[in-house]
């Protein structure tokens, strides 16, 4: 039996929901954690049209990318589409759940699924995110640093890219005196003590703080765990925004812009003039990513696609970057693929069903 919490939880093991922007509103949205899960749809954007699908197919939760709240609701009474959305859902009895911004910032999220159709190689985060870890410094007797190392490692902490279990460790002399209410691993009350000690330091993500600690505390022997915690400006490589990449061979401007609406099943592309004689470095960012053309052009990328250019950011090329707008749903459609996927490896006794609802609130006319 498998609850909304487990998926929830899950999801957030993947991307963690303080990687979000301030503004976003990622999350269980509507519905009861506890409630059992019949069935997923996942779905790009919640709309009424997907209630309506989810509830004949048989599912009891949406996962979409785009959050169907994103400011307060002061009332429901039907009068927008949201309203009317959730009013929907909640009469159904169905949970949505999104993962939005804390997806697009992950290696392995929404534009890491552009770089895979689009083939590219040697992928990596566009602009990586800094203060996002955190650095733990522990003193251990030395004949249990392995055990509360292991017991830290187990928990998540150090990792550094594609190598785990990673540490630094020194070896000194520690020093303490029991008061009468103590009852210590080592030596007596009144009396004082000094014990061969390791300084240990590891690095783990922020958001696992209060785990990290509990597992460091149940793993010390020491009645008193002595340690401190500091934030770290170096750049996390596996979070921040945008992806960045190489196509496996250089083609032309030409060459790549059919390449790039083949790749994406694209009806249109919007964007700069061809610069250069081949394209082969190729940034990426969905939905909105303008801000990352100095990231993009910083990173001597040959092309920017993102989506949501306005005409005059356009110019900001100024001759140096292919931009290329293929659209919002456009480069952002494939992330239902990615959380199937996810959710199938992870959760096998129901089905997760990718959404046939169209919700691209875009249209074109040739």
């Amino acid at each position: 039996m498998t609850l909304v919490k487990d998926i929830a939880r899950y999801l957030e093991q993947i991307a963690p929901l303080s990687y979000q922007e301030s503004y976003d509103n990622a999350g269980l949205i509507v519905g009861n954690p506890q409630m059992t899960v019949t069935g997923v749809l996942v779905t790009l954007d919640s709309t009424e049209a997907v209630v309506e699908e989810a509830v004949a197919k048989g599912c009891n939760l949406i996962v979409a990318h785009h959050p169907i709240v994103f400011k307060g609701l002061k009332k429901l009474t039907g009068r927008n589409y949201v309203e009317r959305t959730i009013i929907k859902a909640i009469k159904h009895d169905i949970a949505i759940y999104a993962i939005h911004t804390n997806l697009d910032h992950v290696a392995g999220g929404v534009n890491s699924m552009i770089a895979e159709r689009l083939g590219l190689q040697n992928v990596r985060i566009l602009a990586p995110k800094s203060d996002v870890l955190l650095k733990l410094v522990s003193f251990v007797p030395e004949g249990a640093t392995q055990k509360v190392l292991d017991a830290l490692y187990e928990a998540g902490a150090g990792a550094i890219g594609n190598y785990d279990h990673c540490s630094f460790r020194v070896n000194g002399t520690g020093t303490f005196r029991p008061n009468e209410a103590a009852q210590p691993y080592i030596g007596s009350a009144e009396i004082d003590e000094s014990v061969t000690e390791n300084r240990i330091e590891v690095l783990f993500p922020a958001h696992m703080e209060g785990k990290v600690l509990d597992t460091l505390k149940k793993a010390h022997p020491y009645e008193e765990v002595a340690y401190y915690i500091s934030t770290l400006r170096n750049q996390h490589q596996e979070v921040g925004a945008g992806a960045v990449g190489e196509l496996p061979k250089a083609m032309t401007g030409e060459a790549f812009l059919t390449y790039l609406k083949d790749s994406m099943g694209l009806k249109m592309i919007r964007h700069t003039a061809l610069v250069s004689d081949t394209v082969q470095k190729v940034a990426v960012c969905g939905g909105a990513g303008g801000f990352l053309l100095p990231d993009a052009i910083g990173a001597q990328a040959d092309v920017f696609v993102t989506a949501d250019y306005k005409y005059h950011e356009f110019f900001d090329a100024d001759g140096r970057i292919l931009i290329c707008d293929i659209g919002h749903y456009e480069s952002e459609v494939y992330t239902k693929e990615l959380l199937q996927r996810y959710l199938s490896k992870k959760f096998v006794n129901f089905a997760t069903i990718l959404s046939e609802t169209n919700t691209n609130p875009v249209f074109y006319r040739s």
